[in-house]
């Protein structure tokens, strides 16, 4: 499946929508006969139940497995019919399934190099360069329409300042910005600034087990304490709006039960009573342990770092000293048992994709996958419920009791829902301008160039 700009599921591998049974177990998907690999192979429903199996196999440890863990077994009943059984609904299944699908072949013990990874999508990879670029070309036997855009060149720059000068010297078409940067490039004519609404949050993930950001008091503080507008105007320059929970508040299944009204002396009192006392630093302590916790952000993102020296600067104010540090993501992942992250996550799909995965305890440190440990038996039965649900109703009920569970234990620490800022170059490039409220991943899949195969130039030189 692919899903549209309106964020509807629509066939792409297969035919049509799947069959679903009437106890919603089995999903019984037709393929289309017209797609070949990359490297000239026909799909076939072998692939995809090699894809799947392969999916979530606890050896690969891939991202996806969270989205998937009600797939039973995948089967290919012919060649071209693939049989999906859950081992209970999951009414967000069909959206997990917009997965690409490899060539079984691909997926033996010593798989092929990356750069000789393929698909069946309008572009192959030419040129892979792990953490550098990736070069794609226009497939000449894709079984649809061939774009016109026949070669794009992306370059993984992780530093938004790099990103900035990149755009300033000419040497790219377009790139994702931080906020702050766009002043300097709105007055320039030769770039269009994107703006793109998303369901992109920002949260500090305090882990269960620190004395100090595991404590309720704490937690409590900084969910009423920290003024999220102030944020949103400083830290994300105007950028964004509030975020109080994971999922928007556009969202069917929203509960206003998330929501705080900023309240700096109340924090102070729940603090008080806690028995975390001010000291002559004006830092609070309480049995010897002061309170003071390291938050974790990824060196390079401007964005996050400016979130994490907001909260440092007022948390200062209630007493709780937080000291910003910005690592790589290789330094980040084995120290989120121990230390707060400010985390970014959120997709405008489906409740279950953008819940289960981060608070479900069987989830907890699966790569970045619930990274601070949580774990609430209420919780894990809200969002099993929630993914199980078949009726409208009984879903918006279970994601009511997973906002509810939320409020109460205060694992994370919702801060704001970041939009998205790009430039492009002017005059060049059309069919790009589509509204689309973005998920919080803005690679390839996000951003103006989502859907590149329909860009046609308006440059007459081609």
């Amino acid at each position: 499946m692919r899903l549209t700009a309106e964020l509807e599921q629509e066939p792409l591998l297969a035919t049509d929508l799947p069959e679903v049974s009437a106890d919603g177990l089995t999903l019984t998907f037709t393929l289309r006969e017209d797609v070949t690999f990359h490297d000239g192979s026909e799909l076939d429903a072998q692939d995809v139940v090699a894809t799947y199996e392969t999916a979530i196999d606890p050896e690969t440890a891939s991202p996806v497995a969270a989205d998937l863990t009600a797939l039973e077994a995948v089967e290919a009943v012919d060649e071209t019919t693939v049989r999906f059984t859950l081992s209970e609904p999951q009414s967000s299944f069909v959206a997990a399934t917009v997965l690409g699908i490899v060539p079984a072949e691909s997926l033996d013990p010593e798989p092929a190099a990356s750069a000789d990874v393929v698909g069946t999508g309008p572009y192959a990879i030419e040129t892979y360069r792990p953490g550098e670029r990736v070069i794609l070309e226009g497939y000449d036997d894709y079984w649809g329409e061939q774009p016109q855009v026949q070669r794009a060149t992306f370059v993984f720059v992780e530093d938004d300042a790099a990103r900035a000068a990149r755009v300033a010297s000419g040497e790219v078409d377009g790139a994702l910005l931080p906020a702050q940067a766009l002043d300097r490039v709105e007055q320039d004519d030769d770039f269009e600034v994107v703006r793109r609404d998303t369901a992109d949050f920002r949260a500090l993930v305090l882990p269960e087990e620190h004395p100090v950001a595991g404590d309720p008091a704490v937690r409590a503080a900084l969910h009423q304490g920290l003024d999220r507008q102030a944020l949103v105007d400083g830290a994300l320059a105007g950028a964004g709006r509030p975020a109080y929970g994971p999922i928007p508040p556009e969202a069917p299944e929203y509960a206003d039960v998330v929501e705080v009204e900023t309240d700096a002396q109340a924090a102070a009192t729940t603090l008080d009573e806690a028995g975390w006392v001010e000291q002559a630093d004006g830092t609070r302590a309480r049995d010897g342990q002061r309170a003071r916790f390291t938050l974790m952000y990824p060196a390079g993102d401007t964005l996050r770092q400016n979130v994490a020296l907001a909260v440092q600067a007022q948390a200062a104010e209630l007493g709780i000293e937080v000291e910003p540090e910005g690592l790589s993501w290789e330094a980040i992942e084995p120290r989120m048992r121990e230390d707060a992250l400010v985390y970014g996550s959120g997709n405008p799909y489906n409740a279950d994709l953008s819940t289960y995965p981060l608070f479900h305890s069987s989830r907890a440190f699966q790569g970045f996958d619930n990274p601070g440990g949580y774990a609430s038996e209420a919780m894990d039965a809200a969002l099993e419920d929630g993914r199980s649900a078949q009726a409208e109703d009984e879903r918006v009920q279970a994601y009511q009791r997973v906002q509810e569970q939320l409020a109460q234990d205060l694992p994370w620490v919702f801060l704001a829902y970041v939009e998205h800022d790009y430039v492009i170059r002017a005059d060049t490039w059309s069919g790009w301008d589509v509204p689309l409220v973005e998920p919080h991943e803005h690679g390839l899949q996000g951003g103006p160039w989502w859907n590149l195969p329909a860009w046609t130039t308006t440059d007459p030189a081609g």
